[in-house]
């Protein structure tokens, strides 16, 4: 880079961006200082964060260099949580901002509402968020932004992603784990990601762990990463700048050069070394060119410069610092009368969908494409009559997601750690593989470089790779145990928080909802015992709003294909579908169990002796597949013993029915709800995981009080599969010792029952501690009509 009047053109656009950064954070519209271009209050209340805005700006003005001089494609990930001032601030500087945003023009009016606007009431957030063009990840919660930006990198083989990973940020174990994401990525058919690992030094109130060990130490780490790291570090703007523009050039034609060998070679050539790609270590003052002592104390280059530097801005003195800080921009040589950037210094900024903060692979839903669907009825189980057959319910799913594999091998990809066979999605591998560009051995199997199932031992990265991969424009399903989703809990929540947002923002497209499959769930975990045990994931999504949230409990593996199929066509949602892959009973063929998924809820009537004049004496009522199948031996249970009775069996599919129809959009009436639950009868409700969720999602409805839910209760170790549900009380014995004690005609035959079950249950327990497996007559079970 040898053009020095260029560098002081990039140098003014830097303080132009400082300076919108600042006022975002300070100021608010109305005079107070003195000159057109600090014509404003103080604002009053100082939410912000200044250290680590500097460093994104230096980096965006840089980024926007190699863009135009190599027309290149960039997508730009801020991983530092309040970056918001400065992505912002860069948005407006390329016209961006102002073409969203009419209202926010580029003149001092409208500066002034980009001041005003921020972190204020009926504004924006402090963050990057989706109101913010340009982004597809929110710094809100640290950690995520590498696994995104490889996220979005994976099949957009245009695409170079620039993700600035904060020393704060990078102390934090999914980021840590993030790392190793260039074992997965493809230079022949992928995007690259340019990590740039900026050192400030600080976090709130204390040192970063990489910024305070040796250079040769933190140099070792990353080459062990796997990367070529280039240091750029110092805080003299002039050299700073000659060396970033000097690195960036480098590395561009690195990566140049690494794809273009990988392309001229294929995507399939396993012989070809893993590519070294480069990094850059930016280390650079925390707070840089703010002012560098306030009373008396160290601020650029200290913690103190975290958030914001000048605070009590009662003070007169604070209020003179914070002016001549702000003029320390020199804002008059920046901008013209009318508060609008010098023309010279607005044609450093790329011009149309080439500026950053337009970049159309951040409005994903732009590009996206329908997946082209197979027939999911291709592979359904023939089903003769209800529970004649078995079947493994995942392993018939994963039937069906090879077939949408080998149709969209561009745009959709499967994300499990480790348990892709493990759920019995094995078919997959019949078109496709693991992806690995790291040493593939002999021995292993369905392992390429140009796989589409992306395995990796960290929920994290399989949940922050699908986020980018999603947001950017394309389709995907998540596999994982039921108890270890836990794991992205708080990435659950960040995402669900970003689609109400994106919700709320007209210009942003609807992309691919985020599907989960949770297998391997709670009753059917005898082998593992208690840690494998923990169906509360569905709990924790339910607080997430009702527009975002969707929970699905498929019984057999005909409902499981239709569910399926509707949440991979659906957009915008968090659809969460849970469902057995042990051999278990069918009960509904392919055209009944469509119908059902559509209305979400039903009386199964070949199960029940309901007659039909809408006053059954009790309704059996189940939701998940093992709490499906007691439930419908309970009440052929009930069916022997007590033939008159009158039975109805509710199952249960969309969760979401149970609320009432102003609490979710998928709700029943309350009308539909009491035909179907009655008014008055009691209910004995077999759920697969907490009881409280059913309870909270029923509260309001009319028969409430003779609700009776039986589901897990953190009981349960290594086991039989059957002696989970009786150890929570779900098994079929206690759901039906429960029905006739709260049936008023059955009062006389209560101790009976209760003393048959006794037995039953003494039988089971002294059956399994000899045999090491449940009884013939549990293990053989079968419906009989």
């Amino acid at each position: 880079m040898s053009d020095p009047c260029l560098l002081d053109k990039m140098h003014a656009y830097w303080q132009a961006a400082n300076y919108l950064s600042v006022g975002q954070i300070y100021l608010q519209d109305n005079p107070l200082l003195r000159e057109p271009l600090l014509r404003c209050h103080i604002k009053a209340r100082l939410l912000g964060h200044w250290g680590t805005t500097p460093g994104l700006n230096f980096i965006y003005v840089h980024l926007n260099r190699i863009i135009q001089a190599h027309d290149l494609s960039v997508l730009y990930v801020a991983g530092p949580g309040h970056g918001g001032p400065g992505m912002v601030a860069n948005a407006y500087l390329e016209g961006t901002y102002s073409d969203t945003y009419p209202q926010v023009g580029q003149d001092e009016a409208g500066m002034q509402r980009l001041f005003k606007q921020f972190s204020f009431p009926g504004g924006i957030p402090s963050h990057v968020a989706p109101e913010t063009p340009g982004s597809i990840h929110e710094g809100g919660e640290l950690g995520y932004s590498l696994s995104h930006a490889f996220g979005a990198a994976f099949d957009n083989p245009g695409l170079l992603v620039a993700c600035v990973v904060g020393d704060g940020e990078a102390e934090t174990g999914p980021l840590a784990t993030a790392w190793h994401s260039n074992k997965f990525l493809n230079p022949a058919i992928d995007g690259a990601v340019l990590p740039i690992l900026h050192l400030n030094g600080y976090k709130i109130a204390g040192p970063t762990v990489l910024a305070r060990i040796p250079r040769h130490e933190l140099a070792a780490l990353l080459h062990g990463y796997g990367y070529a790291p280039f240091f750029v570090e110092g805080d003299d703007p002039a050299a700073m700048h000659r060396l970033m523009a000097d690195t960036l050039d480098a590395v561009i034609e690195r990566i140049r050069r690494i794809q273009h060998d990988a392309r001229a070679l294929g995507a399939m050539n396993q012989h070809a070394a893993r590519p070294c790609w480069p990094m850059i270590v930016l280390r650079s003052p925390k707070g840089w060119t703010c002012p560098s002592t306030i009373d008396g104390k160290q601020v650029e280059g200290s913690f103190r410069a975290h958030q914001v530097p000048i605070g009590d801005m009662d003070a007169p003195s604070h209020v003179a610092l914070l002016e001549q800080w702000l003029r320390s921009y020199r804002p008059q040589a920046l901008f013209d009368a009318h508060g609008r950037l010098r023309a010279d210094l607005a044609a450093l900024a790329p011009a149309g969908a080439r500026r950053m903060s337009a970049n159309p692979v951040a409005n994903g839903g732009t590009l996206l494409i329908d997946l082209a669907m197979p027939d999911f009825r291709d592979h359904a189980v023939a089903v003769g009559a209800p529970g004649a057959v078995d079947a493994e319910s995942t392993r018939v799913q994963g039937l069906f997601i090879r077939d949408v594999m080998r149709l969209n091998m561009h745009n959709f990809r499967v994300f499990s750690p480790d348990e892709t066979a493990s759920n019995r999605w094995d078919a997959v591998f019949d078109v496709t593989a693991r992806c690995s560009m790291a040493e593939i051995a002999e021995s292993d199997e369905h392992v390429a470089p140009d796989g589409r199932v992306m395995e990796m031992l960290s929920e994290h990265q399989c949940e922050g790779w699908l986020e980018g991969y999603l947001l950017t424009g394309r389709h995907g399903i998540f596999s994982c145990y039921e108890a270890f989703i836990h794991i992205v809990d708080s990435m659950f929540n960040q995402h669900a928080k970003w689609l109400k947002s994106a919700n709320r923002v007209t210009w942003r497209k609807p992309v691919a909802s985020l599907n989960y499959l949770l297998a391997s769930h709670v009753w059917r975990q005898d082998h593992n015992g208690a840690s494998h045990q923990d169906p509360g994931f569905i709990d924790h999504v339910l607080n997430k709003k009702a527009e975002i949230v969707r929970v699905y409990l498929p019984p057999d593996a005909n409902t499981l294909l239709a569910v399926t199929d509707h949440c991979l066509r659906s957009r915008n949602y968090i659809n969460v579908v849970v469902a057995g892959k042990h051999p278990a009973p069918q009960w509904l063929d392919i055209d009944a169990a469509v119908l059902h998924c559509r209305a979400g809820i039903g009386a199964w009537d070949w199960a029940g002796s309901d007659t039909g004049d809408g006053h059954p004496d009790l309704v059996m009522a189940c939701a998940g597949d093992v709490p499906t199948m007691e439930a419908l031996a309970a009440t052929q249970l009930l069916r022997e013993h007590f033939p008159r009775l009158s039975v109805r069996l509710v199952n249960v599919v969309d969760l979401m029915k149970l609320q009432s129809a102003d609490a979710h959009p998928h709700g029943l009436s309350d009308d539909a709800f009491d035909a179907l639950f009655t008014t008055d009868k009691p209910v004995i409700f077999a759920y697969h995981g907490y009881p409280t969720l059913i309870h909270r999602l029923t509260c309001r409805r009319a028969n409430y009080c003779n609700l009776h839910v039986h589901g897990f209760k953190e009981e349960g170790t290594t086991t039989t599969p059957f002696d989970m549900v009786v150890l929570n009380g779900l098994d079929r014995f206690s759901l039906f010792a429960n029905a006739v004690s709260r049936l008023p005609q059955l009062s006389d035959h209560v101790a009976s029952v209760r003393m048959l079950v006794q037995g039953k249950l003494r039988a089971h327990r002294a059956y399994i501690v000899e045999h090491g497996e449940d009884m013939p007559e549990i293990r053989t079970w079968r419906w009989r009509a």
